[in-house]
């Protein structure tokens, strides 16, 4: 999928993340931001990639503001900022369908 336009999926609350996507080149730039980053950081940046790549997503800038979310979080956010980008958000989408 190609990023076509600035969006976003997520809170600033606890247990909870903001992930913002935008148009990019040359492959996935990752911005994150944690406040469980020592203990957790890997597998965020792990679980997001994965996500990207199961969406096909090839050139983006990506930032998280992690507020200490579960996987299942982070890729249910990483999957709607991304069709809202790519304004797939209004279409019949099979959510989740895509991500294991």
């Amino acid at each position: 999928m190609e990023i076509l336009k600035p969006a976003s999926a997520g809170t600033l609350e606890s247990s909870d993340l903001m992930v913002t996507v935008e148009p990019g080149v040359n492959g996935v730039d990752l911005s994150l931001t944690s406040s469980v980053m020592n203990q957790y950081g890997r597998q965020i940046k792990k679980t997001v990639l994965e996500t990207l790549d199961r969406l096909d997503v090839k050139n983006a800038k990506v930032t998280i503001v992690d507020k200490g979310a579960l996987d299942c979080t982070i890729k249910a956010r990483v999957e709607c900022a991304v069709y809202r980008s790519c304004d797939m958000a209004d279409k019949n989408i099979d959510w989740g369908g895509v991500i294991r």
